[in-house]
């Protein structure tokens, strides 16, 4: 499974640590709130809730750089709103490592 990076923040900071911090603190605080929603929605069967949370979801991805589970996330998106689960296995396994990684930062 590919590995979540900071390049594109450190891209956008343009070597401003404030910057970076910030958009650090932004992850740390929507991220849990983001995926708890997710996981919410997906309880509750609500799957055209549950495809705007993944919508939601793969911009955090793509910021960690992450492009093929952004794929995914995508393909997956597409999916919820056509009615099926595949992917949902893949999205949320890369949830758990960008979850975990940020828990890191």
């Amino acid at each position: 499974m590919e590995q979540p990076n900071l390049d594109y923040i450190l891209k956008l900071s343009a070597k401003s640590d404030t910057f970076k911090q910030k958009m650090i603190d932004i992850l740390k605080y929507e991220l849990p709130l983001e995926m708890d929603a997710y996981y919410e929605c997906l309880r509750l069967n609500k799957i055209k809730e549950t495809s705007e949370c993944v919508h939601k979801l793969k911009h955090k991805i793509a910021v960690y750089g992450m492009e093929n589970s952004f794929y995914i996330a995508q393909e997956y998106e597409n999916n919820l709103r056509e009615g099926r689960t595949e992917l949902q296995k893949e999205f949320e396994e890369t949830l758990i490592v960008i979850r975990d990684y940020t828990n890191l930062l």
